[in-house]
């Protein structure tokens, strides 16, 4: 009786494992992006379109990114995200981690497709963006508007607060150029003890303006709302509430910091055919054409941009005119940094 008690328990085990297998196959395609207008445009032109032309259901979900939240999602496997948009060193850190599939470039047609930025062993790349700085053209005109970083810290010209994202990364550069150190320069200062203490010091001088932020959406709201004065936003969100609700944002494209996006799939994913089938659509030139309609983000797919209208083409962070006196995120610096940089923002952040 012993033994007949064991083998239904093992045999009731094994079919509750079974059902749960079959579930986690049956459910819908999970794609994950970063919210808002970037958002809204994604779903028109790559969820939808996906969806019906392939007959394949889906649920989308937003986040505000962090390695910590995808590797919780894979505490216990498989996550129930498939395709997720990521930063840099979110692919970087997770990739050495394993917590995604490796992409299969012969699918999506070749690596030469690509931009070499978007080209990796985990990950897609799906657009180019840029963090720069951000006010009303409404209520800063002619002569009196913002044009560095410095102006950004300057709060006697340009009364007000100041919105900033809620993290080390992109905060501590910001003030480096604020206080003088050029562009080509910010990393080689940032790798030393005294560069850190001096982007900190120059923190310091506008701590009690600063409106912090985490979600892509929020300084748009700070902005409009006229709660900050100017803020650190994501380049293409600024063009699409330009578009959507009639705003004058101008973006100071000078000392803005550039990054790539990708898409990766979770790893043992049970969507995973599917998965690679939506990065394929998203990542064909004739649809990524269609985002600068929406958001002005700049394009992974190396035939993209011949299909965009030049009017859009210069709003892209990726246009040469407003390439200049910018610089990209350096990943292998903040995976190197980014635990020891956070403790010490944090810290100073509650002091």
């Amino acid at each position: 009786m012993k033994h007949i008690l064991k083998g239904g328990v093992f045999a009731s085990a094994i079919l509750a494992l079974a059902a749960s297998v079959s579930a986690g196959q049956a459910r819908d395609l999970t794609i994950v992006s970063f919210g808002g207008n970037y958002q809204d445009a994604q779903r028109e032109i790559y969820f939808k379109p996906f969806s019906e032309k392939t007959g394949t259901p889906f649920l989308e979900e937003s986040w505000d990114g962090g390695i910590g939240v995808l590797a919780a999602k894979m505490e216990n496997p498989p996550a129930d995200w498939d395709v997720v948009q990521v930063e840099v060193e979110e692919l970087e850190l997770g990739c050495a981690d394993g917590l995604y599939e490796k992409i299969d470039w012969e699918a999506l047609g070749g690596k030469d497709k690509f931009i070499d930025a978007a080209v990796h062993d985990c990950g897609v790349g799906t657009i180019v963006w840029s963090t720069a700085i951000a006010y009303d053209g409404d209520k800063l005109k002619g002569d009196n508007v913002p044009k560095s970083w410095a102006d950004f810290w300057d709060t006697k010209k340009f009364p007000g607060k100041r919105g900033l994202r809620r993290i080390p990364k992109y905060t501590l550069e910001f003030a480096l150029m604020a206080d003088g150190v050029p562009a080509e320069e910010v990393y080689k200062v940032l790798g030393t003890p005294e560069g850190v203490d001096r982007a900190f010091k120059k923190l310091d001088e506008i701590k009690n303006d600063i409106v912090w932020w985490e979600a892509g959406a929020q300084p748009l709201q700070l902005l409009a709302s006229g709660e900050v004065a100017m803020t650190a936003v994501y380049n293409g969100r600024i063009t699409g509430i330009n578009k959507s609700e009639g705003k004058n944002f101008k973006i100071v494209w000078p000392g803005s910091i550039y990054a790539v996006d990708s898409w990766v799939i979770m790893k043992d994913s049970p969507n995973k055919e599917k998965a690679m089938e939506f990065i394929k659509f998203a990542s064909q030139p004739e649809n990524q054409a269609k985002l600068p309609n929406y958001v002005a983000y700049g394009l992974t797919n190396v035939e993209a941009s011949k299909l965009v209208p030049p009017d859009l083409l210069k709003e892209l962070p990726t246009a040469p005119e407003n390439l200049e006196g910018t610089f990209a995120i350096n990943g292998e610096f903040w995976i190197d940094n980014v635990e020891e940089l956070n403790k010490r923002f944090n810290a100073w952040l509650a002091q």
